[in-house]
Protein backbone atom coordinates (compact mmCIF):
# COMPACT_ATOMS: atom_id res chain seq x y z
CA UNK A 1 0.00 0.00 0.00
CA UNK A 2 1.16 3.50 -0.75
CA UNK A 3 -0.23 7.02 -1.13
CA UNK A 4 2.85 8.21 -2.98
CA UNK A 5 1.93 10.84 -5.56
CA UNK A 6 -1.62 11.26 -4.21
CA UNK A 7 -3.06 14.77 -4.12
CA UNK A 8 -5.09 15.18 -0.95
CA UNK A 9 -7.44 17.93 0.27
CA UNK A 10 -8.25 17.84 4.00
CA UNK A 11 -10.65 20.16 5.79
CA UNK A 12 -9.81 21.18 9.34
CA UNK A 13 -6.46 19.42 9.40
CA UNK A 14 -4.45 21.83 11.49
CA UNK A 15 -4.49 19.46 14.48
CA UNK A 16 -5.90 16.22 15.85
CA UNK A 17 -7.27 13.48 13.63
CA UNK A 18 -7.01 15.46 10.38
CA UNK A 19 -3.35 16.22 10.94
CA UNK A 20 -2.63 12.60 11.91
CA UNK A 21 -4.14 11.38 8.63
CA UNK A 22 -2.09 13.97 6.74
CA UNK A 23 1.14 12.93 8.45
CA UNK A 24 0.56 9.25 7.63
CA UNK A 25 0.07 10.12 3.96
CA UNK A 26 3.09 12.43 4.06
CA UNK A 27 5.33 9.49 4.95
CA UNK A 28 4.70 8.19 1.42
CA UNK A 29 5.42 11.57 -0.14
CA UNK A 30 1.81 12.63 -0.80
CA UNK A 31 0.86 16.22 -1.57
CA UNK A 32 -1.55 17.55 1.04
CA UNK A 33 -3.62 20.73 1.23
CA UNK A 34 -4.67 21.70 4.75
CA UNK A 35 -7.83 23.80 4.40
CA UNK A 36 -8.74 25.19 7.81
CA UNK A 37 -9.51 28.45 9.59
CA UNK A 38 -6.70 28.57 12.14
CA UNK A 39 -3.85 30.84 11.13
CA UNK A 40 -2.94 31.94 14.66
CA UNK A 41 -2.60 29.61 17.63
CA UNK A 42 -5.62 29.27 19.91
CA UNK A 43 -4.77 29.42 23.64
CA UNK A 44 -6.50 26.06 24.29
CA UNK A 45 -6.16 24.39 20.88
CA UNK A 46 -2.57 24.15 19.62
CA UNK A 47 -1.77 24.06 15.92
CA UNK A 48 -2.37 26.21 12.85
CA UNK A 49 -2.44 25.54 9.12
CA UNK A 50 1.19 26.74 9.02
CA UNK A 51 2.49 24.49 11.82
CA UNK A 52 0.60 21.58 10.22
CA UNK A 53 2.27 22.29 6.87
CA UNK A 54 5.72 22.27 8.50
CA UNK A 55 4.98 18.90 10.15
CA UNK A 56 3.77 17.45 6.85
CA UNK A 57 6.93 18.53 5.05
CA UNK A 58 9.12 17.23 7.88
CA UNK A 59 7.36 13.86 7.51
CA UNK A 60 8.22 13.72 3.81
CA UNK A 61 5.17 15.20 2.10
CA UNK A 62 4.43 18.31 0.12
CA UNK A 63 2.17 20.75 1.97
CA UNK A 64 -0.07 23.63 1.07
CA UNK A 65 -1.60 25.69 3.89
CA UNK A 66 -4.89 27.32 2.89
CA UNK A 67 -7.00 29.47 5.16
CA UNK A 68 -10.57 28.38 4.50
CA UNK A 69 -13.88 28.63 6.32
CA UNK A 70 -15.96 25.81 4.85
CA UNK A 71 -19.15 27.64 5.74
CA UNK A 72 -18.31 29.96 2.83
CA UNK A 73 -18.81 28.29 -0.55
CA UNK A 74 -16.65 30.86 -2.34
CA UNK A 75 -13.74 30.05 -0.05
CA UNK A 76 -14.19 26.33 -0.72
CA UNK A 77 -14.15 26.89 -4.48
CA UNK A 78 -11.04 29.08 -4.27
CA UNK A 79 -9.25 26.67 -1.93
CA UNK A 80 -9.95 23.62 -4.06
CA UNK A 81 -8.83 25.45 -7.19
CA UNK A 82 -5.64 26.59 -5.46
CA UNK A 83 -4.81 23.06 -4.34
CA UNK A 84 -5.57 21.57 -7.75
CA UNK A 85 -3.42 24.16 -9.49
CA UNK A 86 -0.55 23.57 -7.06
CA UNK A 87 -0.67 19.77 -7.22
CA UNK A 88 -2.00 19.22 -10.74
CA UNK A 89 -5.32 17.84 -9.54
CA UNK A 90 -7.12 16.29 -6.56
CA UNK A 91 -7.37 12.55 -5.87
CA UNK A 92 -8.62 12.39 -2.28
CA UNK A 93 -10.94 14.61 -0.25
CA UNK A 94 -11.15 14.10 3.51
CA UNK A 95 -14.08 15.83 5.20
CA UNK A 96 -12.62 16.09 8.68
CA UNK A 97 -13.68 19.58 9.83
CA UNK A 98 -16.36 19.43 12.48
CA UNK A 99 -17.95 21.56 15.20
CA UNK A 100 -19.16 20.00 18.43
CA UNK A 101 -21.52 21.18 21.16
CA UNK A 102 -22.91 18.41 23.37
CA UNK A 103 -25.93 20.21 24.79
CA UNK A 104 -29.56 19.20 24.97
CA UNK A 105 -32.22 21.00 22.95
CA UNK A 106 -33.15 23.51 25.64
CA UNK A 107 -29.52 24.57 26.10
CA UNK A 108 -28.43 24.80 22.46
CA UNK A 109 -28.30 28.43 21.25
CA UNK A 110 -29.29 29.06 17.65
CA UNK A 111 -25.77 30.22 16.81
CA UNK A 112 -24.35 26.88 17.99
CA UNK A 113 -26.94 24.96 15.97
CA UNK A 114 -26.06 27.03 12.91
CA UNK A 115 -22.33 26.51 13.45
CA UNK A 116 -22.64 22.72 13.63
CA UNK A 117 -24.99 22.46 10.68
CA UNK A 118 -22.87 24.94 8.70
CA UNK A 119 -19.57 23.17 9.28
CA UNK A 120 -20.57 19.52 9.61
CA UNK A 121 -23.46 18.97 7.21
CA UNK A 122 -23.38 21.93 4.83
CA UNK A 123 -19.58 22.18 4.78
CA UNK A 124 -19.20 18.49 4.00
CA UNK A 125 -21.82 18.63 1.26
CA UNK A 126 -20.31 21.71 -0.40
CA UNK A 127 -16.70 20.53 -0.14
CA UNK A 128 -17.65 17.22 -1.75
CA UNK A 129 -19.70 19.01 -4.41
CA UNK A 130 -16.87 21.39 -5.35
CA UNK A 131 -14.41 18.48 -5.52
CA UNK A 132 -16.44 16.41 -7.98
CA UNK A 133 -14.97 17.70 -11.26
CA UNK A 134 -11.44 17.12 -9.94
CA UNK A 135 -12.26 13.65 -8.60
CA UNK A 136 -13.98 12.62 -11.83
CA UNK A 137 -10.89 13.66 -13.76
CA UNK A 138 -8.77 11.67 -11.30
CA UNK A 139 -10.95 8.63 -11.98
CA UNK A 140 -10.53 9.07 -15.72
CA UNK A 141 -6.77 9.11 -15.18
CA UNK A 142 -6.97 5.87 -13.17
CA UNK A 143 -5.79 7.47 -9.93
CA UNK A 144 -8.32 5.76 -7.60
CA UNK A 145 -10.16 8.80 -6.14
CA UNK A 146 -11.82 8.74 -2.73
CA UNK A 147 -13.96 10.89 -0.46
CA UNK A 148 -13.69 10.04 3.23
CA UNK A 149 -15.97 11.50 5.93
CA UNK A 150 -15.04 11.41 9.60
CA UNK A 151 -18.61 10.65 10.60
CA UNK A 152 -20.53 7.93 12.45
CA UNK A 153 -22.63 4.99 11.29
CA UNK A 154 -26.29 5.92 10.94
CA UNK A 155 -28.45 4.56 13.73
CA UNK A 156 -32.01 5.69 14.34
CA UNK A 157 -31.90 5.03 18.08
CA UNK A 158 -33.30 7.70 20.36
CA UNK A 159 -30.38 7.39 22.77
CA UNK A 160 -28.08 9.03 20.22
CA UNK A 161 -30.44 11.99 19.75
CA UNK A 162 -31.74 12.59 23.26
CA UNK A 163 -28.61 14.06 24.94
CA UNK A 164 -27.47 16.33 22.07
CA UNK A 165 -30.03 16.47 19.28
CA UNK A 166 -28.39 19.29 17.31
CA UNK A 167 -24.94 17.68 17.25
CA UNK A 168 -26.35 14.31 16.21
CA UNK A 169 -28.34 15.90 13.39
CA UNK A 170 -25.20 17.66 12.15
CA UNK A 171 -22.95 14.59 12.29
CA UNK A 172 -25.60 12.34 10.76
CA UNK A 173 -25.85 14.91 7.96
CA UNK A 174 -22.24 14.08 7.10
CA UNK A 175 -23.07 10.38 7.11
CA UNK A 176 -26.08 10.93 4.88
CA UNK A 177 -23.69 12.52 2.38
CA UNK A 178 -21.81 9.20 2.37
CA UNK A 179 -25.01 7.25 1.78
CA UNK A 180 -26.08 9.41 -1.14
CA UNK A 181 -22.74 10.18 -2.78
CA UNK A 182 -21.59 6.55 -2.71
CA UNK A 183 -24.46 5.51 -4.96
CA UNK A 184 -24.40 8.71 -7.01
CA UNK A 185 -20.69 8.46 -7.79
CA UNK A 186 -20.39 4.68 -8.17
CA UNK A 187 -20.60 4.89 -11.97
CA UNK A 188 -17.65 7.30 -11.86
CA UNK A 189 -15.49 4.93 -9.83
CA UNK A 190 -15.15 7.30 -6.86
CA UNK A 191 -15.09 5.62 -3.46
CA UNK A 192 -17.11 7.37 -0.74
CA UNK A 193 -16.88 6.07 2.82
CA UNK A 194 -17.20 7.07 6.47
CA UNK A 195 -14.75 6.31 9.27
CA UNK A 196 -15.49 6.45 12.99
CA UNK A 197 -13.58 5.27 16.08
CA UNK A 198 -14.93 2.66 18.47
CA UNK A 199 -13.34 4.44 21.41
CA UNK A 200 -12.79 8.06 22.32
CA UNK A 201 -9.69 9.55 20.70
CA UNK A 202 -7.24 11.74 22.59
CA UNK A 203 -7.38 15.16 20.92
CA UNK A 204 -7.13 18.72 22.18
CA UNK A 205 -10.82 19.19 21.39
CA UNK A 206 -11.77 16.15 23.49
CA UNK A 207 -9.72 17.45 26.40
CA UNK A 208 -11.96 20.53 26.49
CA UNK A 209 -15.03 18.40 27.30
CA UNK A 210 -15.48 18.25 31.09
CA UNK A 211 -15.21 14.86 32.76
CA UNK A 212 -13.30 13.05 30.01
CA UNK A 213 -10.22 11.18 31.23
CA UNK A 214 -7.94 10.78 28.22
CA UNK A 215 -6.10 7.95 29.99
CA UNK A 216 -8.97 5.75 28.78
CA UNK A 217 -8.69 6.88 25.16
CA UNK A 218 -6.72 5.83 22.11
CA UNK A 219 -4.38 8.00 20.06
CA UNK A 220 -5.08 9.64 16.71
CA UNK A 221 -2.76 7.14 15.05
CA UNK A 222 -5.44 4.44 15.12
CA UNK A 223 -7.55 6.65 12.86
CA UNK A 224 -4.69 7.63 10.56
CA UNK A 225 -3.62 4.00 10.10
CA UNK A 226 -7.23 3.00 9.38
CA UNK A 227 -7.78 5.85 6.92
CA UNK A 228 -4.55 4.82 5.17
CA UNK A 229 -5.93 1.32 4.61
CA UNK A 230 -9.28 2.59 3.29
CA UNK A 231 -7.72 5.12 0.92
CA UNK A 232 -5.53 2.41 -0.60
CA UNK A 233 -8.50 0.20 -1.44
CA UNK A 234 -10.03 0.39 -4.94
CA UNK A 235 -12.73 3.06 -4.82
CA UNK A 236 -14.74 1.24 -7.48
CA UNK A 237 -15.25 -1.63 -5.07
CA UNK A 238 -14.82 0.00 -1.66
CA UNK A 239 -17.66 2.50 -1.35
CA UNK A 240 -20.72 3.20 0.76
CA UNK A 241 -19.19 1.77 3.95
CA UNK A 242 -19.47 3.07 7.50
CA UNK A 243 -16.16 1.80 8.80
CA UNK A 244 -15.20 1.39 12.47
CA UNK A 245 -11.46 1.66 13.06
CA UNK A 246 -10.75 -1.63 14.86
CA UNK A 247 -12.81 -3.63 12.36
CA UNK A 248 -10.78 -2.28 9.44
CA UNK A 249 -7.51 -3.03 11.21
CA UNK A 250 -8.70 -6.55 12.05
CA UNK A 251 -9.51 -7.14 8.37
CA UNK A 252 -5.81 -6.52 7.69
CA UNK A 253 -4.70 -8.84 10.50
CA UNK A 254 -4.03 -6.13 13.08
CA UNK A 255 -5.70 -7.20 16.32
CA UNK A 256 -3.21 -6.07 18.97
CA UNK A 257 -4.19 -2.43 19.47
CA UNK A 258 -2.15 -1.74 22.59
CA UNK A 259 0.21 0.57 20.71
CA UNK A 260 -2.73 2.92 20.14
CA UNK A 261 -3.60 3.22 23.85
CA UNK A 262 -2.76 6.56 25.46
CA UNK A 263 -1.68 4.48 28.46
CA UNK A 264 -0.21 1.18 27.23
CA UNK A 265 -1.78 -1.82 28.90
CA UNK A 266 -5.19 -0.18 29.27
CA UNK A 267 -7.99 -2.70 28.81
CA UNK A 268 -11.08 -0.56 29.33
CA UNK A 269 -11.73 2.41 27.03
CA UNK A 270 -14.38 5.09 26.78
CA UNK A 271 -16.76 4.12 24.00
CA UNK A 272 -17.23 6.81 21.39
CA UNK A 273 -20.66 8.21 20.61
CA UNK A 274 -22.86 6.30 18.14
CA UNK A 275 -21.12 2.96 18.70
CA UNK A 276 -22.88 0.28 20.74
Amino acid sequence: MSLAGKRIFITGGSRGIGLAIALRAAQDGASIAIAAKTTEAHPKLPGTIHTAAKEIEAAGGKALAIQCDIRDENQIVASMEKAANEFGGIDIVINNASAINLTNTENTPAKRFDLMMGVNTRGTFLTSQVALPYLKKSAQEGRNPHILMLSPPLSMKGKWFKPHLAYTMAKYGMSMCVLGLADELKPDGIGVNALWPRTAIDTAALAMIPGVDTAFCRTTEIISDTAYIILNRPGKECTGNFFIDDEVLASEGVTDLDKYAVVPGTKEFINDLYVD
